[in-house]
C-alpha cells in the first residue's frame, strides 16, 4: 500500500487487542485494592494470562483470605502482608504448569511492574514489556530492564488500566 493511503482496517492494532485481553483478565482479579492483568504473547499468539489475587487453595480477597486487604493500610504500607501473587507472577506461574516456554516473548500488563517482577520477567526470557498505567515504576526496575536488555515502554492508546468501581 503506498504510503499516502489511509488503512481501512476498522480492526484494533496488536498492542491495543492484547492490552484489551490484559484489561478483561484484570476483570477476573479477586484484589480488593487494585486489579491487574498480564498477557504474555509471543508470535501474536497468546501463551499465557495472569491476575492478581491469592495463590490457589487461599480465600479470596474479597472473602478475607488477605490480610491487608481485608484491613485499612495505606497503599505501599506493609506489604510484607499482602497474600496476593502479582499478574506478572500468574502469568509467568501458568505458562510454567502448563509448558510453555515464553523465552522471546512480549508481556503486556494493565500497570507497569514491580521489581520482584521484573527480575521474574528477565528470568523467564520475556524480551518485552508493554504496559498501560505508570504504578511506582522504579528507577530501578527500568535500569535493570535495560542491563537485561529487555525492552520497555508504555502503551500509548486509548485505556484505562483501572475503571472505577461501581457503587
Amino acid at each position: 500500500m503506498p504510503m499516502t493511503e489511509k488503512s481501512t482496517d476498522p480492526r484494533p492494532g496488536w498492542d491495543e487487542y492484547f492490552m484489551r485481553l490484559a484489561g478483561v483478565v484484570a476483570s477476573r482479579s479477586n484484589c480488593l485494592r487494585r486489579h491487574v492483568g498480564a498477557v504474555v504473547v509471543r508470535d501474536r499468539h497468546i501463551l499465557a494470562t495472569g491476575y492478581n489475587g491469592t495463590p490457589y487453595g487461599v480465600s479470596n480477597c474479597f472473602a478475607g483470605g488477605c490480610p491487608r486487604c481485608a484491613g485499612v493500610t495505606g497503599s505501599g504500607e506493609r506489604l510484607e502482608e499482602c497474600l496476593c501473587v502479582h499478574a506478572e507472577q500468574n502469568a509467568i506461574c501458568q505458562a510454567a504448569l502448563h509448558g510453555h516456554a515464553i523465552n522471546g516473548s512480549t508481556i503486556y500488563i494493565t500497570f507497569s511492574p514491580c521489581l520482584t517482577c521484573a527480575k521474574l520477567i528477565i528470568n523467564s526470557g520475556v524480551k518485552e514489556v508493554v504496559y498501560a498505567g505508570e504504578y511506582a515504576f522504579l528507577g530501578t526496575v527500568k535500569d535493570v530492564f535495560g542491563q537485561a536488555g529487555v525492552v520497555h515502554r508504555r502503551f500509548e492508546g486509548d485505556f484505562n488500566p483501572q475503571p472505577e468501581k461501581e457503587g
